[in-house]
């Protein structure tokens, strides 16, 4: 369940700078646009990036979002009272291996990965003592990826979910909260696991099943596939922009949220095989009854302004 700490309990956030210096590590769509949120609102006094590609590193310096592209992952935690992972959750065990002997005392360090049972798993026994480890995952993004690809509307009136472990300090956890809500998010405070279940249903799911809908186009004969890209209905196009995603990052959401997004698939294929017998049948009945339910939940959608 969600939980959000009662107001005696809050911590009175920060002014403006959140933070001295914000370290981000990976500067595709969604380093780079906390990069250009956090300069466009003054959340930081300095901003430092780091890519393992040399060649996003030195287009992000032709950019220049960041104040400096540093040459190593160590180099640009240094000094960092904020370090956040913008990097696939694949990636976090190893980045965090890392950077560890590199973290400064009493720094916030986060990440951006829509799984979080797994970068508690993978990150959390390696944080040195002193620095305030809170997970976290802005619900945000578009199809597109790189350096080019941020802007720094892009958290504008999206949720922002942390999931703090039960030791995580106040003042640190009023912090973070501030700089999310610095870039135009609305935080949620909730466990890693509920996190995954929910983000199973509402994102890991509809990935998947683009990226099978896109793929079976794919696979059918040249003919017919040139007449569907031709004569693609909008449900389809919105298909392709979803499978259009990062492969890599979509990869190691699927791996690291097995278990979730394993009991969704079951839950779906129940409902779609008990479709498939209505229209078998020739139950109209039971099909516009599951079409009004449906419908509901794209007006409670749009009433939370998520559309």
């Amino acid at each position: 369940m969600t939980v959000q700490p009662s107001r005696d309990d809050r911590t009175i956030p920060p002014a403006l700078p959140v933070f001295d210096r914000v370290a981000i590590l990976g500067l595709g769509l969604i380093g780079g646009s906390v990069a250009r949120a956090a300069r466009k609102h003054v959340l930081a006094n300095a901003i430092v990036g780091y890519d393992r590609d040399a060649g996003v590193g030195e287009r992000v310096r032709q950019i220049g979002f960041v104040d400096r592209v540093a040459d190593t992952a160590r180099d640009a935690v240094s000094g960092a009272d904020c370090v956040v992972l913008a990097i696939p959750v694949g990636a976090c065990a190893p980045a965090i291996v890392e950077i560890a002997d590199s973290l400064m005392p009493g720094a916030v360090l986060t990440d951006v990965g829509s799984v979080k049972g797994c970068v508690v798993r993978d990150v959390g026994p390696h944080v040195p003592p002193g620095v305030h480890f809170i997970p976290g995952h802005p619900i945000a993004g578009t199809e597109f990826s790189g350096p080019d690809a941020g802007f720094a509307e892009l958290f504008d009136g999206r949720y922002c979910v942390l999931t703090p472990p039960g030791a995580a300090d106040p003042a640190a956890l009023a912090r973070l909260t501030a700089f999310w809500e610095g870039v135009g998010s609305t935080v949620e405070v909730m466990s890693a696991d509920h996190h995954d279940r929910v983000l199973a249903i509402t994102s890991h799911l509809p990935h998947l099943i683009a990226y099978t809908i896109v793929g079976t186009a794919a696979e059918l004969e040249e003919d017919i596939k040139q007449e569907v890209i031709r004569f693609s209905a909008s449900g389809f196009r919105d298909f392709t922009r979803i499978a259009a995603s990062d492969p890599v990052m979509w990869r190691d959401v699927f791996l690291n949220n097995k278990e979730a997004t394993l009991e969704i698939i079951q839950r779906f294929t129940e409902d779609l095989t008990a479709l498939q017998k209505a229209i078998r049948r020739g139950d109209g009945a039971r099909l516009q009854d599951w079409f009004i339910k449906t419908r509901s939940i794209r007006r409670s959608i749009i009433e939370a302004k998520q559309a």
